[in-house]
């Protein structure tokens, strides 16, 4: 199999330091590598184009749907399969030859593949206090996402939030995607500040939590309902999943998490007073 039966659709806002290296590895490997950008002030743009991507602009309206549904819906409609990645990730060579397995006897009957990822934080790969699988792959003609009626919550705006596309049928891929953000981690911290805040809008709208708790991961479902979650956060990723193996990046990590969580319910309460 020459190229892999798919378009990668990387939607994108201010990516400079990172969409080479996710651009690059992927080019040549799959039918079509497209970059959705959100209207980026730096040359994230200008790079992706460069190195072979084709480059959509996206303008949200508001409504749904939000940016990977529309992408789905829009982006090289013609070619069924979808592999979505963040400017910050990339399949590993593994994974490239695990998809070519996939792919090689036609069209996979399962509508979707869950894939974990290899998370890079603080400079370093976390092989023990961090364990997430993404619904990344899609059959596009029977997926899609959810509308949860989260449209009035801060902090998420054109982005689907922490759930997964809904599929009748997947199945699980055993290689990662890697990813791994060379912005420094002030941005991780920006990012997970706004995340915060629509997870807090969730806590004070449970209709709309309860929908969502219903499209996420086993281990989201579980988290959902876990009181003291700042405690258990920590507990999870430094001692059950042997964080403290990461070294000092597994520690920052942990706490890092626990801090999120800790934002979340601090926010919530704040909503509760209001």
């Amino acid at each position: 199999m020459s190229t892999l039966p798919l378009v990668v659709v990387i939607p994108t806002k201010n990516e400079a330091e990172n969409i080479a290296r996710t651009v690059s590895s992927v080019i040549g490997h799959v039918e079509a590598v497209v970059v959705v950008d959100s209207h980026s002030t730096d040359d994230t743009c200008k790079i992706a184009a460069r190195l072979g991507a084709q480059v959509v602009e996206y303008t949200w309206d508001g409504g749904y749907p939000k940016k990977k549904q529309w992408c789905l819906d829009r982006v090289r409609p013609e070619i069924p399969w979808l592999l979505f990645l963040d400017g910050d990730e990339t399949p590993s060579p593994a994974l490239l030859d695990e998809l070519r397995s996939v792919f090689a006897a036609g069209p996979p009957s399962v509508a979707a593949f869950d894939i974990p990822l290899g998370y890079w934080f603080a400079g370093r790969r976390l092989r023990h206090g961090h364990t997430i699988v993404k619904r990344a792959l899609l059959d596009r003609t029977r997926c899609h996402f959810p509308e949860p009626g989260d449209l009035d919550a801060p902090g998420m705006g054109e982005q689907e939030g922490h759930y997964q596309p809904v599929a009748p049928s997947a199945a699980r891929l055993r290689s990662p995607i890697e990813h791994e953000d060379l912005d420094p981690v002030r941005t991780w911290f920006d990012r997970h500040n706004r995340y915060s805040d629509w997870e807090a809008w969730l806590e004070v709208n449970p209709s709309v939590k309860e929908e969502i708790r219903r499209v996420k991961t086993r281990q989201g479902q579980l988290f959902h309902k876990a009181p003291l979650k700042p405690l258990m956060s920590f507990a999870y990723a430094y001692v059950y999943r042997r964080g403290f193996l990461d070294g000092r990046a597994g520690l920052d990590y942990a706490l890092a998490m626990s801090f999120y969580r800790w934002q979340i319910g601090l926010k919530a309460r704040e909503y509760q007073r209001r």
